[in-house]
């Protein structure tokens, strides 16, 4: 091949005088060669005008059309490749060529029906991209996969990301919620994938029908909910590339957090950071970008939304109601009645006539029992055995204090009565702290420990301190009291009255009276008079 510099010789040997032949003879070209360099200034580029014959494929071409049809309507994982199509031809149909023709007449084929895209831009404040991403963190447990909510304006760029325990709805709930405070704004579109736990069925085209809960989260931020494709993940292009920032730049290293509250926090550092960084136009930073979108979204409405799912239950006769595989318990006024399960996230709450009776910690492990020892403590009144049997009970973390008063009242009375006096002082923390209690307890240390004299004295520590709430409280009321200006009266209206002139209007020596007067209750009323 021919170089720009060697065109460049020989066109200036042919400016100074010499001959075609010579030419020929010295740059070792023929003269064909060097009248085509002497018109054209430079080389012109290889291009191939059609692309090169495949005369041994001949009949064979109809069958790969064939295969490549059927390939439109199979699963993308399960089409031919060029060399599944080579084997077949040559294992069923006798193809006795290479396979390099039915590569490049597959690559051919392809490309004609190769999928090209529109570039597209969106709005301030109009749509937001969520979806999940999945990372491994270091916990003091050890190192386990968390999954991400990533939620992106698709105008700015400006992300946010929260580490959930699951990928549930209630746990899309509540990250929603944390995302879009965090925000201070809600869009007008929030773009998702089809995750079940948000779409419950696809229809055709765009259509789909929501989770009764996230169909309740758009009504109550009033957002559109809006869905790609099946297997349209480009939809969404802005998210998708926060999900490698997340993998590859945010977690990389490792990260190291003690618990999920941790990770959370340097999550959110990383995206305020983020802020900072040019947006997607380059002129801007995306924290500029983003005050453009805040300024056109919505406002948040005035109440968060409750991001949980609710569940009808009925308690049974182990004062237990089920939920996700697990049993939780409820106090014994509520044993045998239906109530209401709030699913959250990180804990789970039980509803008795509008009131919440139980709350516990969720637990995501099947066939668990969660249970509060506070909720048996009338049950164990009739029940002391069950102080041995019981895990409830076996595994309840009390002060050591609690055991020696146990050891003593059961050394000095018998274990059944002991025990019976022992349950008296457990069922104290049903209304008081464990604080006010140990206080008591050891109060009543010099003494012999009795059920009767702890009960006494958790009582009295617990007026005193309601009375020095109340001599707070009196104290500040006294204070505002004293800074209230009282009018001093007017005695000119009395010197006026007495001096019976004409002039004087008595209707509005009574009125201005009165409300002097009403001045000076006010103030006595205010100062506890």
């Amino acid at each position: 091949m021919v170089t720009v510099d060697e065109y460049a010789r020989i066109r200036l040997a042919y400016r100074d005088g010499m001959s075609i032949r010579a030419i020929a003879r010295k740059f070792h070209h023929s003269r064909h060669k060097v009248r085509q360099i002497i018109v054209s200034a430079e080389p012109k580029p290889y291009t191939r005008s059609q692309d090169p014959a495949a005369p041994v494929l001949g009949a064979f071409q109809a069958i790969l059309d064939e295969i490549l049809a059927r390939d439109e309507e199979a699963p993308p994982k399960q089409r031919h490749t060029a060399m599944q199509a080579y084997r077949r031809l040559r294992n069923e149909h006798g193809y006795g060529g290479s396979y390099d023709p039915v590569r490049r007449y597959f690559a051919r084929k392809r490309r004609q029906h190769r999928e090209t895209f529109i570039p597209l831009a969106h709005d301030p404040g109009q749509r937001l991209e969520a979806d999940f991403g999945h990372v491994y963190v270091d916990f003091p447990e050890g190192r386990r996969q968390v999954a991400v909510l990533l939620l992106v304006w698709s105008y700015s760029n400006c992300p946010f990301a929260m580490a959930l325990p699951s990928e549930r709805v209630e746990a899309i709930l509540g990250g929603m919620v944390e995302g879009l405070a965090f925000f201070a704004c809600v869009p007008h579109e929030v773009w998702w994938d089809n995750p079940t736990t948000v779409v419950q069925t696809l229809f055709k085209g765009r259509q789909r029908q929501l989770n009764p809960r996230y169909a309740a989260l758009a009504s109550h931020y009033t957002f559109e909910p809006l869905f790609c494709l099946p297997a349209r993940g480009n939809e969404k292009p802005y998210v998708e590339n926060r999900v490698k920032t997340l993998q590859r730049r945010w977690c990389t290293p490792v990260p190291q957090a003690t618990d999920l509250a941790g990770l959370n926090r340097f999550l959110r550092q990383r995206c305020l950071d983020d802020r900072a960084l040019p947006g997607p136009q380059g002129a801007e930073t995306i924290g500029q970008r983003f005050e453009r979108e805040r300024a056109l979204a919505s406002a948040l409405p005035v109440h968060p939304f409750d991001p949980c799912i609710y569940q009808p239950a009925h308690v049974d006769k182990y004062q237990t109601v089920h939920f996700d595989g697990n049993r939780y318990s409820v106090p014994r006024s509520c044993a045998f009645r239906a109530v209401t399960i709030k699913g959250y996230s990180e804990h789970v709450d039980v509803v008795a006539e509008g009131q919440v009776v139980a709350s516990h910690r969720r637990c995501y492990e099947g066939n668990q029992d969660i249970l509060d020892p506070q909720h048996y403590l009338v049950s164990l009144e009739r029940r002391p055995a069950a102080l041995d049997h019981a895990p409830v009970f076996r595994q309840w973390q009390l002060p050591a204090l609690f055991g020696e008063v146990r050891q003593a009242l059961e050394s000095r009375l018998g274990p059944s009565a002991g025990a019976r006096q022992y349950v008296r002082i457990l069922q104290l923390l049903a209304e008081h702290p464990v604080e006010r209690v140990v206080q008591a307890l050891e109060s009543c240390r010099p003494r012999q420990w009795d059920a009767d004299s702890i009960v006494q004295t958790t009582r009295r520590l617990a007026e005193r301190a309601v009375e020095s709430v109340s001599l707070a409280e009196l104290s500040a009321s006294s204070v505002a009291a004293l800074q209230v200006v009282v009018p001093r009266p007017n005695l000119g209206l009395f010197d006026q009255l007495l001096s019976g002139k004409e002039s004087y209007d008595v209707r509005q020596s009574d009125v201005t009276l009165e409300n002097q007067l009403e001045a000076l209750a006010a103030a006595g009323h205010e100062c506890g008079v």
